[in-house]
């Protein structure tokens, strides 16, 4: 099997997020990233991205974050008035509006058409600093593998039943070339070989395991038939755990199960830490405290940096 793709999510949600994870890049150690492009300090965080491409020893492969828990609409109120808090362009609607909405055929219809609209403003910022990116490392001799469009998503929304119709039509009908969708798809059972680590383990996410398995197939059966290879997905029983000790308490098993099953392997970190100060009404209180601020941030910023693969 080859080398896991060493991911690490949410870059541009904050300037320190973002700090932390050029860090990591400057080291080599990651293989890709996904860029939250709703933030109100995208173009803050671009900008120290386009700044370090000339010292970086490759480019990593770049996503697009789609968001539409946090951040705000690039859409416009007027255009997604169900997806935002009323007044505001915060984004509203949330995992759980989102889950909903694609269970009541009258109000699927309706977010469809909205998250469509929000989801070709998302790709449009994002692939234009992708492109600026890959310029400026093609200019400085900077190695770049990408050739597509890559999504993936805040919280894995994208998943959710009538998010997944939106983003698959969107790409349909911009005629976008697309190497990379994330299939949310992890291996539960490797989880429960190592009794030792059980209390380690947040419950919450063995429940974010088991519903997000029911729709991964609509994804394996999307990659075949688009040509891309199919994935296993490591991140999210260990979400805001991902240190370097269970890691590599595990990683064996995990590596073994991806080449039997013929899947690449994605490791999915966080390892940038959000500053309290940069806690903003973009942010929701509740992920800002149960993650971001959390110093098991800088644990799994010292499990991308020093893990040997």
């Amino acid at each position: 099997m080859s080398k896991p793709d060493i991911h690490a999510d949410d870059y541009a949600l904050t300037i320190n997020t973002s700090k932390d994870m050029l860090a990591c890049m400057r080291a080599g150690k990651l293989d890709s990233i996904s860029i939250v492009p709703n933030m109100s300090c995208f173009a803050a965080c671009m900008a120290l991205f386009y700044e370090e491409i000339p010292n970086l020893p490759f480019l990593p492969l770049m996503s697009v974050h789609l968001d539409f828990v946090e951040g705000r609409s690039l859409a416009g109120r007027d255009a997604v008035p169900d997806l935002v808090k009323p007044d505001s362009d915060l984004m509203g609607l949330g995992w759980g509006g989102l889950f909903a909405a694609s269970y009541l055929p009258g109000k699927r219809r309706k977010i469809k058409r909205q998250l469509k609209l929000e989801i070709k403003a998302q790709i449009g910022r994002v692939q234009e600093a992708v492109e600026k990116c890959r310029s400026i490392a093609e200019k400085s001799g900077v190695p770049c593998a990408q050739k597509g469009l890559r999504i993936d998503s805040h919280q894995h929304a994208h998943m959710i039943p009538v998010v997944w119709e939106a983003v698959t039509e969107v790409i349909s009908e911009e005629g976008y070339e697309i190497e990379y969708i994330r299939n949310s798809r992890e291996v539960l059972g490797i989880f429960l070989t190592d009794v030792s680590l059980y209390k380690t383990y947040r419950p919450i996410n063995f429940v974010k395991n088991r519903l997000l398995s029911l729709y991964a197939h609509k994804a394996d059966r999307y990659c075949r038939a688009n040509g891309m290879k199919q994935m296993y997905l490591w991140g999210l029983v260990m979400s805001g755990r991902m240190d370097k000790g269970r890691v590599e308490r595990l990683y064996q098993k995990m590596k073994e199960k991806a080449e039997k099953d013929g899947r690449t392997l994605e490791i999915l970190f966080h390892p940038g830490l959000t500053l309290p100060e940069e806690v903003t009404p973009e942010i929701a209180k509740e992920a800002a405290n149960d993650f971001y601020l959390r110093k098991d941030r800088h644990l799994e910023m010292a499990a991308v940096l020093h893990v040997k693969w």
